[in-house]
């Protein structure tokens, strides 16, 4: 059960390596092109890809204007300088400039000829990077490319789309990335990249006359990755919501396409979407977004909302995701989603975090608890601090997180920032009654050092006015006692709220009195107090981070017991007030 990487991880992570350095070493040195037929000149595309996103103009007239700010930083190219010969600020950066994802911003600028300034900076991408070039043409990067110029369609690949010598450039180029995506399939990285590269072709193939081969070939390798990637209850490998979002988003878009063209799709990928949709709505909240979980945000809830009204086929609700790892239950506008599965494994939980028996909780009012979450537009630097179970809304022993990020630096550079989690972790129980519903999750991840479970109960009433809660730290009985029982563990549970949730404590410090933008009044009381209010961040909604408050609930655990008394157990609920207004005042 002990957080380590075991022999046959770093032997794949090896072999994976050296593939790819290999596949490097022969695009480097140009040998490629021999073993593989050129793209030729295409003719215009056949079809054009839907764009469900919605985009920023402002963000585009920034962008026309020369102020590029992605990944929470910005870089300005005026007075003539080119964009494309600049140092980035960081990887991240450049990852989403060389993605392209600005593209739909700048055809959409109000204040400027969006649509020719969005041909002019890809065109003068093509002449600097119409090449083989190791991390442009990556498959995380090139794919995140492909999908935005199909989603560009008539903008850059129509007949009326600027000069006719550049646009035919754009279309050879095109169909070059999409035989390349496919050619390097096998060693794109695991997960949502593979994915998405793998439908990056096989749309390109459809959405380009002439391309049966790549058609063919890509489809056969979608149908492969929707049985492998999408599980059997509708939720993404990853365990993202985001990312169960954007495969819905990515496949649709990918039916679309071959239904105009004719092409029948593998059973694989319809029924694939169909679970995809059902796990989609498991994970959205009251306000539309989806729940912050594993590396994603509240998301585009434009996209999502278009995703799952598609069809007028229902989607029958259900509460418990038994793959994916996740308990919904809701109740007259309340809905909790609780994280009760592993974590994900290999090089799945490159983006994973460490949230075993984490809430969000989201009310008629708005979103109340949430965890800190994470989105595309934020600087890098966060990345790590966000994936640790103090980041979530959950118990922290010791100050550690209940799974560790793979430290070391040849570890890290071999297998990336991987989620070390021992197996079988976390399991879970339902109750559903008149009363109410009862969720119970116990996770294993401080076994090892402290030798405790942790077991947490949770209680939403049928009214959904009342979220009650145990946390409880137990000494399992086949571990025998403790060496040293007088020795005490520090523990505190966190309750990350919105940023739009107004807090202030009562005056015996046992109690909290939580308002809501709409002017909805919630009281946070426990059992285990004093509580405290400390600082938090929100990075689920974009950049820059929003300030918020944390309700901290700390406590001192004995190294023995079963969880049923304090200190090692401690009772919490949120109860509705009813309409508080403007009040923020103290509760007496």
């Amino acid at each position: 059960m002990a957080h380590s990487v075991g022999l046959m991880e770093f032997a794949q992570a090896g072999w994976t390596s050296l593939r790819r350095e290999a596949s490097s070493t022969v695009h480097a040195m140009g040998l490629a092109p021999l073993f593989q037929s050129g793209a030729g000149q295409q003719e215009a595309l056949a079809y054009a890809l839907d764009d469900p996103y919605g985009p920023d103009g402002e963000h585009g007239d920034s962008i026309c204007d020369g102020r590029f700010s992605l990944a929470g930083d910005q870089l300005i190219a005026r007075d003539g300088s080119d964009i494309w010969e600049m140092l980035t600020p960081s990887r991240a950066f450049a990852e989403q400039l060389h993605g392209h994802v600005w593209l739909r911003d700048v055809v959409s600028a109000p204040n400027h000829d969006g649509a020719t300034e969005a041909r002019r900076l890809v065109d003068t991408w093509v002449a600097k990077h119409g090449r083989w070039n190791s991390f442009i043409w990556s498959p995380s990067v090139m794919s995140l490319r492909v999908m935005n110029w199909l989603r560009a369609g008539e903008t850059l690949f129509g007949d009326a789309a600027g000069d006719a010598d550049n646009t035919r450039r754009r279309r050879s180029l095109l169909a070059r990335q999409a035989k390349h995506l496919l050619r390097t399939l096998p060693i794109a990285e695991d997960g949502r990249i593979r994915l998405r590269a793998a439908l990056a072709a096989t749309i390109t193939g459809l959405c380009l006359p002439g391309q049966t081969a790549l058609q063919r070939a890509g489809m056969t390798a979608v149908a492969a990755e929707v049985t492998r990637q999408i599980l059997p209850d509708g939720g993404h490998v990853s365990r993202a919501p985001q990312a169960t979002a954007e495969a819905l988003i990515d496949l649709q878009g990918l039916v679309d396409i071959a239904e105009m063209s004719g092409i029948p799709v593998p059973t694989e990928i319809s029924r694939g979407i169909a679970r995809l949709r059902a796990m989609v709505r498991f994970f959205q909240m009251a306000d539309g977004g989806l729940a912050s979980f594993h590396g994603g945000g509240e998301f585009d809830r434009g996209a999502v909302d278009h995703a799952l009204t598609r069809t007028d086929e229902p989607i029958k609700p259900f509460g418990f995701a038994p793959h994916s790892g996740y308990h919904r239950t809701e109740a007259e506008g309340a809905t909790v989603l609780f994280d009760v599965g592993d974590a994900p494994r290999g090089e799945l939980s490159t983006e994973a975090h460490a949230s075993a028996l984490s809430i969000e909780f989201c009310t008629p009012g708005g979103r109340l608890v949430v965890n800190c979450g994470w989105h595309d537009a934020q600087t890098s630097d966060w990345r790590e601090a966000v994936r640790a179970t103090a980041a979530h809304s959950t118990l922290v022993l010791g100050e550690v997180s209940s799974s560790k990020i793979l430290a070391g630096s040849w570890q890290r550079e071999m297998m990336g920032a991987r989620l070390v989690a021992p197996k079988g972790q976390v399991s879970a129980r339902r109750n559903e009654g008149e009363m109410g519903i009862w969720l119970e999750g116990s996770q294993e991840g401080y076994r090892d050092r402290y030798g405790l479970s942790h077991r947490r109960r949770i209680f939403l009433a049928a009214d959904g006015g009342d979220l009650r809660g145990e946390d409880a730290l137990f000494r399992p009985v086949t571990d025998g006692p403790p060496d040293d029982i007088e020795v005490r563990f520090p523990f505190a549970i966190r309750f990350h709220l919105h940023p739009s949730v107004r807090a202030s404590l009562s005056r015996d410090n046992m109690s909290a009195l939580l308002v809501q933008t709409n002017g909805d009044g919630w009281r946070f009381r426990t059992d285990g107090g004093p509580i405290s209010l400390e600082r938090s961040v929100y990075l689920a909604a974009g950049a820059p981070p929003q300030r918020a408050t944390q309700i901290v609930i700390h406590g001192e655990a004995e190294p023995f017991g079963a969880g049923d008394r304090p200190p090692n157990r401690v009772r919490w609920a949120f109860q509705r007030l009813g309409r508080i207004g403007g009040a923020v005042g103290g509760i007496e």
